[in-house]
């Protein structure tokens, strides 16, 4: 359950922003179990190169009943065309004596993606793992929110788009972007609160809890940033609530 939660922090964590440096938090809430964990994401954006570094961490009952976990993120590639172009993808998750660390390497020449894993337990090496991945993306699960602005055009613009990230590959790859049409914008708002945003939901296409597919309903400000999300109504604990707090 901690483990689900703490992905869809993650995915709160990466907002759209055109921003040449971004240092933003999040505290996500669940329900009868209170604060769940904190999300702190930062971004440089050079002239040529870019790096995204994003941690996730457990707190409060959440951290003793997950073993303290965290997770860390990071993106590094170029930029082309005012688009973030994903070179290394690295993801390290740590809980207990586990350590686990996968490094995706794109070869945008061949148009191959190869996955390296690395699993310890009590520092010493349990596992090893290398494969090549059966899609190509220059988009990694970082940088994919960062261009959406880009990939979509006119935010505003009802619709359905698609499109596949590097570190989603238990779904091929998939990641669905949805921006309602104006009748249900009102739904939108009962649920985020009104105000000068943009509304989408995003579909992870993984199981969490009663949503099948991870529909996660996101406020986006004006400037880019997420400032609130909401998954609904899972089991009978109420809903899963990020919220921005810098």
């Amino acid at each position: 359950m901690i483990k689900k939660n703490l992905f869809i922090l993650f995915i709160v964590c990466t907002s759209l922003l055109e921003a040449k440096v971004l240092d933003v938090s999040y505290k996500v809430s669940f329900g009868m179990f209170g604060q769940l964990g904190i999300c702190d994401a930062h971004l440089k954006r050079g002239e040529k190169e870019y790096s995204i570094e994003i941690g996730v961490k457990a707190t409060g009952m959440a951290k003793a009943l997950s073993r303290n976990r965290q997770e860390r993120h990071t993106s590094h590639g170029s930029l082309h065309k005012g688009m973030l172009v994903s070179d290394t993808y690295k993801v390290v998750k740590t809980y207990g004596v586990k350590y686990i660390e996968k490094i995706y390497r794109t070869d945008h020449r061949h148009q191959k993606v190869k996955k390296y894993v690395l699993k310890k337990r009590e520092g010493k090496i349990s596992g090893k793992k290398e494969q090549v991945l059966d899609f190509y993306s220059t988009n990694d699960l970082l940088t994919l929110y960062f261009n959406l602005p880009k990939l979509i055009g006119d935010m505003s613009k009802p619709g359905k788009y698609t499109f596949t990230a590097v570190g989603a590959e238990r779904q091929q790859g998939l990641v669905e972007v949805i921006i309602p049409e104006k009748e249900a914008l009102g739904a939108y708002e009962k649920v985020l609160g009104k105000g000068d945003y943009w509304y989408m939901t995003v579909i992870i296409h993984q199981k969490i809890f009663a949503s099948n597919r991870g529909e996660l309903m996101l406020a986006i400000g004006k400037d880019g940033i997420v400032e609130k999300a909401v998954l609904k109504d899972l089991v009978m604990f109420g809903d899963l609530v990020a919220k921005r707090i810098r």
